[in-house]
């Protein structure tokens, strides 16, 4: 057994927890949508055919914000399309996915999802084929209480009051050569620049998000950002990071430090952000909204989309099944999102429903929690306060990608309301317990009110729908706390989660 020991003082705040990180994404891509949220035949379907377990799975997995509608699918997207009678509305080819959108779905359906399942959302609009008119178009359909011809509509087609909805992206991985209307750094930051800039003239309190790069291993990471800020600053304020992880070749190590990545990621883009603001001598600060992250196994065949001359509707796509190690590992980005709370303001993972998603669904029948769902679900219902900086102290392990890291990876949280303390850690190790030591100096009179650990001795076991409930996360019966000392041991590729609280 491996030993490690962190140390938990209430004097080192990074910042608070932020609802925001707790986000997902929908996309019209596969089943997201339809047969996944929109299921106008399920037993539980409402006046909108959205299945009503689906909500509640949605729920309890605790989702702050659901970005829509995309994603790649957004740069090709018409969304007057999604307007009306569904019964007028236009069938169209998505070319992002070779698939045909019937729009069942579109603006409205969508907030009116939102407001059942009690999520903020959080909208995207067309930077590749369409430009900054089309953009204030739908802006002004979502939150111009009336009078004009798109708030006016809005009002003919059921909704009074206006959507008023908060935060935007300009674009979706503008970055990307697979990106409809892809364009260069500085093609896109001004064209993002002129859209920020008319929609505030609508809406001055807006929340916009800039495109960022679609991963740090793209050729122009870095130097994109640099860009894309410098024509941008004044008029945005986060910049998205996307990222995805998966085991390739069968190096387990390299794939449980994902997170090394993840950290890596978001101090280069906030050092990015910094360079600007100080070179451009600009007063306030740029976040990231970290809206795509996930596990995501790019290279399977259930990732390439179909071709030629089928372009079926809500086709099967990415539809990872996930395993012990691939909650563990979301669990552990989880932790470095949190760690990271004082520069990402938001977060999304992509996606909720079917496409590399912690919920899935048959058409018309079962619904079922993935593995990944679990630490997503415990870590948005249990952190709150205060984000805390932790001094770490674990033996490492060497891995192909990214060379010696800790065994033991964990982050700490403090709500100062209720004195309860909560510590999310992972065992990354592949066959060693680690023996872990809390130091609680800074916390007197604490108890142990839960300790739960998500591990399985087979890593690559999978939840069905016939066995979704075999990979919950089991109470860890070696959790104690003596002397101001907290002690629990993890078993290898596990998550785990303890909570504390005042006696």
């Amino acid at each position: 057994m491996l030993s490690a020991s962190v140390t938990i003082d209430p004097a080192f705040v990074v910042g608070p927890v932020r609802p925001r990180t707790f986000g997902s994404f929908v996309e019209h891509l596969g089943r997201s949508v339809y047969t996944g949220l929109h299921d106008p035949g399920h037993p539980t379907a409402d006046a909108d055919g959205f299945r009503g377990d689906v909500v509640e799975l949605t729920r309890e997995l605790g989702v702050s914000t659901v970005r829509y509608p995309g994603g790649n699918f957004v740069s090709g997207y018409r969304w007057e399309d999604g307007i009306g009678p569904v019964e007028q509305r236009p069938r169209r080819l998505d070319l992002a996915w070779h698939s045909t959108d019937p729009n069942l779905v579109g603006v409205d359906e969508f907030v009116r999802w939102c407001v059942r399942a009690g999520v903020e959302p959080m909208m995207a609009v067309n930077l590749g084929t369409r430009g900054v008119q089309e953009a204030l178009d739908l802006l002004e359909y979502c939150n111009v209480p009336g009078g004009t011809e798109w708030s006016d509509l809005r009002r003919a087609n059921g909704a009074k009051d206006p959507y008023r909805i908060k935060m935007w992206c300009l674009g979706n991985e503008m970055d990307g050569p697979w990106q409809i209307g892809h364009k260069t750094a500085h093609e896109y930051g001004r064209l993002a620049a002129e859209t920020a800039r008319a929609m505030r003239m609508v809406d001055p309190d807006l929340e916009l998000v800039v495109c960022g790069s679609s991963g740090s291993q793209i050729p122009t990471f870095g130097e994109w950002e640099h860009t894309v800020l410098t024509e941008t600053y004044e008029h945005v304020d986060h910049i998205s990071a996307h990222a995805y992880y998966w085991e390739e070749d069968g190096d387990l190590a390299s794939f449980l430090a994902s997170a090394v990545d993840m950290d890596r990621f978001v101090d280069a883009v906030a050092a990015t952000a910094d360079a600007v603001r100080a070179a451009g001598k600009h007063t306030k600060r740029i976040h990231v909204s970290f809206d795509e992250w996930n596990v995501w196994y790019q290279k399977r065949a259930e990732s390439r989309p179909p071709s030629g001359d089928d372009w079926p509707v809500a086709p099967v796509l990415l539809e990872d099944r996930y395993n012990v190690a691939d909650a563990v590992v979301v669990g552990n980005l989880l932790i470095s999102l949190l760690r990271h709370t004082d520069r990402v303001h938001a977060a999304s993972l992509a996606q909720l429903v079917n496409v590399i998603a912690p919920i899935m669904t048959e058409p018309g029948g079962r619904s079922w929690r993935q593995t990944t769902f679990h630490p997503f679900a415990l870590t948005a219902r249990h952190a709150a306060g205060d984000v805390l900086r932790l001094a770490v102290a674990a033996p490492v392990q060497e891995t192909a990608k990214f060379g010696a890291v800790p065994v033991l990876d964990a982050v700490a949280t403090h709500d100062a309301e209720t004195g309860a303390v909560v510590l999310l850690a992972v065992n990354r190790s592949l066959t060693d317990d680690v023996a872990l030591d809390v130091d609680l100096r800074g916390f007197p009179g604490l108890r142990v009110a839960e300790a739960l650990t998500l591990s399985n001795p087979d890593h690559t076991w999978s939840a069905t729908a016939d066995d979704a409930t075999s990979v919950l996360p089991r109470p860890n019966t070696t959790a104690k706390v003596s002397d101001d000392h907290a002690h629990v041991d993890l078993p290898p590729v596990s998550w785990s989660m303890l909570r504390l609280e005042r006696i």
